[in-house]
């Protein structure tokens, strides 16, 4: 009896061996996505679970040292080169293997001032290791890219935050990038006239960039584009490709370059594939800013999708902008536009009169969505539905959405 008792414990403890270690059985690409789906310092300790698990880490294919790793071993004290910097040189150090994926945040201390010599050294490495998407956030001083990042060529996301830009004389482009989105980005004075060809390029964010004249790309699939707060981009190569373009994102700095006289320069024929615009930080009694929406809309015959967020400029002159607004060819064409959302609408004569014409030349329209500003009390937005809902549409289709003012 005794060895029947002893035979039946030792089929539990296999079946539970078994069960506990029902991740170690799972495929390769499934362990290795689960590790990175954790924090870095989390998938290290996975060394310890048995002989299987020692060294499995080292062969991750994404490492992240994002705000939350530094926060972590700040908040016990691990500075600088005796902190968070040791411990990056020793996992990359021990890593075997290329790094697909690379996330670094780089944080906004005075030790890391004297540190960029270390982050030099990661680029060279990932240069050398096939890296395919490479994240990099800066919330200290510029960082300067160093020539190896321009090295890596089979990079098919760049994200990059507070660095400047300035490529080797050598540098052709980045032949397999399909996503670049750079912020606070400095191009400085000269790139030297070199082109920057991107031909696999589809997606491009521009945040708070200077020097972006300087910044000459060949992009001929681009498909998204976004310029917000960029107070010198000019980008002709780029804007000269529009016509591949589905989605545009701009702000009313950029939007003044979309002038009746500057449209045939930059858009050289109708933007038929833009199916989704953006408008930031626009000001309908501009009239620099309301020529280039205007222009846009008379140039985008198959949009969809309106979207636009106002600002209003207190103590200014808006007859101007309500007297192109209420002539008979401002929008001389019917549009596809389904969908329209308008947010911070207060209520102005150019604001009303915009949303009259789009209900007026939107005959496929189904949904018009308006946010009031916040600023505005009650009576206010009620004034403001009454008057939107005596505006004639040119579709029976088309449906109002109000909703309560964003805090």
């Amino acid at each position: 009896m005794g060895d029947t008792i002893s035979q039946e414990r030792n089929k539990r403890r296999v079946v539970t061996c078994a069960k506990e270690d029902i991740i170690s059985n799972l495929p390769e690409h499934l362990i290795d996505s689960i590790l990175e789906r954790v924090p870095l310092e989390e998938a290290v300790r996975t060394s310890i679970l048995s002989k299987n698990w020692r060294h499995r880490w080292t062969k991750m294919g994404a490492l992240a040292f994002d705000e939350q790793f530094f926060k972590k071993y700040t908040k016990n004290g691990a500075f600088g080169r005796n902190g968070f910097i040791r411990i990056i040189n020793k996992v990359l150090i021990l890593h075997n293997g290329p790094i697909s994926k690379f996330l670094l945040h780089i944080p906004n201390m005075n030790m890391f001032l004297d540190c960029f010599e270390e982050v030099d050294q990661w680029m060279l490495l990932l240069s050398r290791n096939g890296v395919k998407e490479l994240i990099l956030t800066n919330s200290n001083q510029r960082y300067q890219l160093p020539s190896y990042v321009f090295s890596c060529l089979e990079l098919t996301k760049l994200k990059m935050k507070h660095c400047f830009f300035k490529p080797p004389l050598n540098f052709e482009g980045f032949l397999n990038l399909e996503d670049l989105n750079l912020r606070c980005i400095d191009f400085g004075a000269n790139l030297c006239g070199t082109q920057i060809n991107l031909p696999q390029l589809k997606k491009l964010s521009l945040h708070k960039c200077t020097n972006v004249y300087n910044f000459d790309i060949k992009a001929t699939k681009l498909e998204k584009l976004t310029v917000i707060a960029c107070p010198d981009a000019i980008l002709t190569t780029m804007l000269s490709n529009m016509t591949k373009i589905k989605c545009f994102f701009v702000d009313a700095q950029f939007l003044k370059i979309f002038t009746a006289e500057n449209i045939p320069k930059w858009v050289p024929q109708p933007i038929n594939s833009l199916t989704r615009l953006w408008f930031q930080k626009f000001q309908l009694g501009d009239l620099h800013q309301l020529n280039g929406a205007l222009c846009l809309l008379r140039n985008s015959p198959n949009l969809k999708t309106l979207g636009m967020h106002l600002e209003m400029k207190h103590g200014g002159n808006v007859g101007p902008a309500s007297s192109i607004l209420e002539s008979p060819n401002c929008l001389d064409i019917s549009n596809r536009l389904q969908t329209v959302k308008i947010d911070c609408l207060q209520g102005s004569k150019p604001e009303l009169l915009f949303v009259k014409l789009l209900l007026a030349h939107s005959s496929s329209l189904q949904k018009f969505t308006i946010t009031p500003s916040r600023a505005l009390d009650v009576k206010k937005i009620l004034d403001i539905s009454k008057d939107v809902m005596r505006f004639s549409r040119a579709s029976p289709k088309a449906e109002m959405i109000y909703l309560n003012p964003k805090p």
